[in-house]
C-alpha cells in the first residue's frame, strides 16, 4: 500500500460529516473503488466531493455528466476544426502534421494525467445511458484509455480519489453497481440540519433557528409538493430574512410564511404551500 492511502479524510470546515460517511469515504479510497453516493438533491452529495478536496489537500476535477454525453468528451477531445483552421492558413504555431498537438484532455483524462492525485467527482451519473456508466467503470478499473487517432495509451499516474454521485432519478446497471462501493445519504433530519445551520450561522439566534428549522420541515411535509425544498434552500431562506432590515420572529407565525419564493422553485408547489394556512 502506497503513502496515498494512509491519507483520512475527517471533515472539512463547511461541510457537516456523519461517522458513516467519513468511514466508508476512507475505506473506498484505502480500497481505490470509486464511492457512489445516492440521495436527494440537497443532501450533500457533489458538496462532499468539495470537502475532500478541501480536507486532504487535493485539486479538485468535475465531469458534469449530461444525457448526450459519450464517454471519448470525458477522456479526450480532439479538435479536428482547429487543425483544418490552421492547415488553411497557416498561422499557427503547432504543427498540423502532429495530431497529438490538437487533442485536450477530458475531466477524466485531466484526472489521469495529473502530476499529484486529484479528486474527479462524476456528477449526476443517473443522466447518462448505460453503455457509458459501465464504459466508464471500465476506464477507471484499468486506470487506462487509448487515444485512437494517435494510437497511444493514457495510463494515470497517480489514481485519482473518484466520488460519482446519482439523485436516483434512473436505476443503474448491475454491473456499475457492483464495481464501486456504494452509501445513500439520507436528508438531515432536524438535529443535523441544526448543525449544520451552527455551522453557516454562528452567531444566529437559537429561537430563530428553531422556528426557521421547524417551520422549515413543515413545509417539506406537505403532501402533493414535486420538488421538496432542499438545504440549500433553507440557509438561503434564512439569509433573505436576515437581509429584510423589516423581519420580526412574529411573522413565521403568519399564515402564510415570507419569502416562499426562496423555498421553492414550481409555481404548483409555491401556490400549494401558500395555500395552507400555518404552513
Amino acid at each position: 500500500m502506497t503513502e496515498q492511502n494512509f491519507q483520512r479524510f475527517s471533515g472539512a470546515s463547511r461541510y457537516v460529516l456523519d461517522e458513516e460517511l467519513a468511514k466508508i469515504v476512507n475505506v473506498s479510497m484505502a480500497l481505490e473503488m470509486p464511492l457512489l453516493l445516492k440521495g436527494e438533491p440537497g443532501t450533500g452529495k457533489t458538496m462532499l466531493a468539495h470537502a475532500i478536496a478541501e480536507s486532504l489537500q487535493m485539486p479538485l476535477l468535475i465531469l458534469n455528466v449530461k444525457s448526450s454525453m459519450k464517454l471519448v468528451e470525458a477522456l479526450y477531445q480532439y479538435d479536428t476544426l482547429t487543425r483544418l483552421n490552421d492547415s488553411r492558413f497557416g498561422d499557427s504555431s503547432r504543427d498540423v502534421a502532429n495530431i497529438s498537438e490538437y487533442i485536450r484532455m477530458g475531466k477524466i483524462g485531466q484526472a489521469f494525467v495529473a502530476d499529484q492525485r486529484v479528486v474527479l467527482l462524476i456528477d449526476e451519473i443517473d443522466k447518462a445511458d448505460t453503455d457509458f456508466q459501465d464504459d466508464m467503470l471500465d476506464v477507471l478499473d484499468q486506470m487506462q484509455f487509448d487515444i485512437m487517432e494517435i494510437d497511444r495509451s493514457v495510463k494515470a499516474r497517480v489514481r485519482p480519489v473518484v466520488i460519482i454521485t446519482s439523485n436516483a432519478k434512473k436505476d443503474l446497471s448491475d454491473p456499475f453497481l457492483g464495481r464501486c462501493n456504494f452509501h445513500h445519504i439520507a436528508f438531515p433530519d432536524e438535529e443535523m440540519m441544526r448543525r449544520i445551520v451552527n455551522m453557516h450561522f454562528p452567531s444566529l439566534n437559537d429561537d430563530l433557528a428553531k422556528a426557521c428549522i421547524n417551520a422549515f420541515y413543515r413545509l417539506r411535509r406537505i403532501e402533493g409538493i414535486e420538488k421538496k425544498p432542499a438545504t440549500r434552500e433553507l440557509l438561503n431562506w434564512l439569509r433573505a430574512l436576515q437581509a429584510d432590515p423589516d423581519f420580526r420572529m412574529e411573522a413565521l407565525a403568519d399564515e402564510v410564511l415570507p419569502y416562499l419564493g426562496v423555498l421553492f422553485k414550481k409555481s404548483s408547489d409555491l401556490e400549494r404551500a401558500a395555500s395552507l394556512k400555518g404552513a
